[in-house]
């Protein structure tokens, strides 16, 4: 379905898809609700890092929804306490703290560790990959989880899906980028395996955690960057340096961060405490998806209006060569990497048989419903 530059700015005010259904869906507003008063269990006191500063209220308040959960449905008896990007360990070590057993969970997104293993990207997104709701479909009922824990063991590590920005957009450019020759020689900050496609399409790719991004815009030693949506790319003031505003974020079209656990520290604990961590990153997950589902469209709507932001569509020659050198790349992967292979090949399965519904049934409704308004 194809949205003009004008309809999505109109439509960007209609809100986003929800989220599958889950068991344990607690709000931020609700959740002191299911307190239980206390667990006969020990005492146990953790540390979490995030890969995200606090001004980043909803990826970094994960985290901190994490920890206050816990603690309330152990009677006070688990207490977790949170560290942002850069307290204990850098944005993009919050795994290698995790498996030092420096803290003994941590929520960051499992792309930013591919160079321990390139399937990691699975765990976050891929380039023309799942939409959310699709991905923790595949995670928590389609085996992904099963196979990216597979991967997570072999560094020590166990994960529970606890983190979602929805679909992302597609980046912040000082100036238009018209089509794909423009984007030869840019200095673009992308992570993941969309910054290995980018990087095929000509970019010079950097990877930077969330501080350091905007002193390295307004300095000029980028010339664009991609962060997550309205929202957070608002608080981050991009748009006060650069006024293009892409999408969409076709390396990032549904995404999903794991609450990265010390194995060693998980096995330790009691049943009761591990059930407590499986079912409040359950609930994390669809509370902070619903939360973006509310900010970001409001956010994009000042962004346009307060700040002058241009709201721009990647032109199809730039779409086409992205949609060619991401398949190209994860068969080239999977042919040379055996684990790869194999969570790869779960995802493309899962999500041929996604795609053949939404093409019927959902698709049919959007492009019903959103032409009428």
């Amino acid at each position: 379905m194809t949205i003009k530059r004008r309809d999505f700015l109109k439509k960007a005010g209609t809100g986003a898809a929800g989220v599958a259904a889950l068991g344990a869906c607690g709000s931020e507003g609700g959740a002191a609700a299911g307190q239980t008063g206390g667990i006969d269990g020990p005492r146990v006191d953790w540390r979490l890092a995030t890969s995200f500063p606090p001004s980043l209220d909803l990826l970094h308040g994960a985290g901190v929804r994490v920890a206050r959960r816990v603690e309330e449905l152990s009677g006070g008896n688990f207490t977790i306490r949170v560290y942002a990007a850069g307290e204990i360990v850098p944005a993009l070590q919050v795994m290698d703290a995790v498996m030092q057993g420096t803290v003994q969970c941590g929520v960051s997104p499992g792309y930013y560790y591919i160079g321990k293993n390139p399937a990691l990207a699975f765990d976050t997104a891929i380039p023309f990959g799942l939409t959310t709701r699709q991905q923790y479909a595949w995670m928590t009922h389609g085996g992904g989880l099963d196979l990216i824990n597979a991967i997570y063991a072999d560094f020590g590590i166990i994960s529970f899906v606890a983190n979602s920005t929805g679909g992302q957009m597609g980046g912040w450019f000082r100036e238009p980028v018209n089509s794909l020759s423009e984007l030869a020689g840019l200095r673009f900050r992308i992570p993941g395996i969309g910054g290995e496609i980018m990087s095929r399409l000509g970019v010079t790719v950097q990877n930077l955690g969330a501080p350091e991004i905007y002193p390295a815009l307004e300095r000029g030693a980028i010339d664009a960057t991609e962060w997550v949506g309205p929202y957070d790319d608002e608080k981050l003031g991009f748009y006060q340096v650069a006024k293009n505003y892409y999408y969409p974020g076709w390396w990032e079209p549904g995404v999903t961060m794991g609450l990265l656990i010390n194995l060693e520290a998980y096995n330790e604990l009691p049943t009761v405490y591990q059930h407590i961590l499986q079912a409040v990153a359950g609930e994390t997950f669809a509370d902070r998806l619903a939360a973006y589902d509310h900010a970001n469209p409001l956010a994009l709507q000042r962004l346009v209006r307060d700040h002058g932001v241009i709201v721009r569509e990647y032109s199809p020659d730039i779409m086409d060569a992205a949609w060619r050198e991401s398949n190209a790349f994860l068969e080239e992967q999977s042919a040379a990497d055996a684990t790869f292979r194999r969570v790869h090949e779960s995802y493309k399965a899962f999500r041929e048989t996604q795609w053949s519904y939404a093409r019927g049934n959902e698709l049919a409704y959007q492009n019903s419903a959103l032409s009428r308004t």
